[in-house]
């Protein structure tokens, strides 16, 4: 949990970008540039706000979270953000940083298969021939410094399902019913086995429990046997196990079977199944919670580039001439 705890804070302590918007126009309607070049070339307001409309034109698909989440699921690419939020980078010097890692691959590859998946979902953009990290990639970058597994973790390329679950689990542990509600009832079962794997859930029981509990039946009316009377006296209020009364009592399972076969048909008890039930280990808690700062960052930056397709032009005083340009 500690471990969690961290992630988020961290998360906390990174600029909130439509709070650095503000910040940059207040300064900016003051701001008297020479150009209109200087304006577009120098201005912070004006990178960040294109940055955000760029954005937009990507986050206006339904599937933008799932695309996300995949072009992050790839350790190479995941180390090309990790590097080009730190500067910017040309290609042959990126495949010097990777081959330091141990991935040979070759220059058409990294601009085909890594960098252009990360400029798609504007994690990355570039200029003059150098790939850098947008504001959001670099956030992104900081965010999962820490958390070198989460590009293995999860499958490479999937529909979102094991995202989707362990996101859900955040709030307590869910039974097989519950998680139908979620996912595809046919995707299921590949979903609990993959995310059992790579040890992010756990199971309380490998099957459902049968539970016994005292019926509201007055035991003095009734005759006890030995046996009888010692399982009766051993079960529990909120209900036992036949394995657990097995070992309170000393008796073998058989006879304990066979006992309680004789208090339920005296009506003195009666059974109750519980369902096993899926929940988080502490790994998948730290990346449910990783993925779920994702989220709350991706809607952040959603309303942020709402609010900038919703602008109207400021104009620029230059010289004593007037241009117009959305700052």
């Amino acid at each position: 949990m500690s471990n969690v705890l961290a992630i988020t804070r961290k998360t906390e302590n990174i600029p909130d970008l439509s709070e650095t918007s503000k910040s940059l126009e207040a300064q900016c309607r003051n701001c008297t540039p020479i150009t209109p070049i200087h304006c577009i070339t120098r201005c912070k307001v004006y990178r960040l706000k294109n940055e955000l409309r760029t954005l937009h034109a990507s986050m206006n698909h339904p599937d933008y979270l799932n695309e996300l989440f995949n072009v992050l699921k790839n350790e190479a690419r995941f180390l090309i953000l990790q590097t080009i939020a730190k500067g910017r980078y040309r290609v042959n010097k990126l495949q010097q940083e990777l081959n330091k890692t141990g991935h040979r691959i070759s220059q058409h590859n990294i601009r085909e298969e890594y960098l252009n998946p990360l400029m798609s979902i504007g994690l990355a953009a570039e200029e003059r021939n150098e790939y850098y990290a947008t504001t959001f990639g670099s956030r992104i970058a900081e965010m999962l410094v820490d958390l070198p597994e989460f590009a293995e973790s999860l499958p490479a390329r999937s529909e979102g399902y094991e995202e989707t679950l362990l996101q859900s689990l955040i709030s307590g542990p869910k039974t097989f019913e519950d998680i139908k509600t979620l996912i595809l009832p046919k995707t299921i079962s590949r979903t609990l086995k993959r995310l059992r794997s790579t040890g992010l859930i756990k199971t309380r029981a490998k099957r459902d429990y049968i539970f016994f509990f005292k019926s509201q039946r007055d035991p003095n009316k009734e005759t006890f046997k030995t046996a009888e009377r010692k399982i009766y006296d051993a079960i529990e209020l909120d209900g036992i196990s036949a394995g657990m009364l097995a070992k309170k009592t000393g008796f073998s399972m058989r006879r304990t079977y066979k006992t309680l076969r004789g208090l339920k048909g005296k009506k003195l008890i009666f059974t109750r199944r519980t369902p096993k039930v899926y929940g988080l280990t502490c790994k998948g808690g730290k990346l449910a919670s990783v993925l779920q700062e994702l989220q709350k960052i991706v809607e952040e930056i959603w309303d942020s580039s709402e609010k900038v397709m919703q602008e109207t032009p400021i104009v620029l005083k230059v010289g004593g001439l007037s241009n117009s340009a959305f700052r």
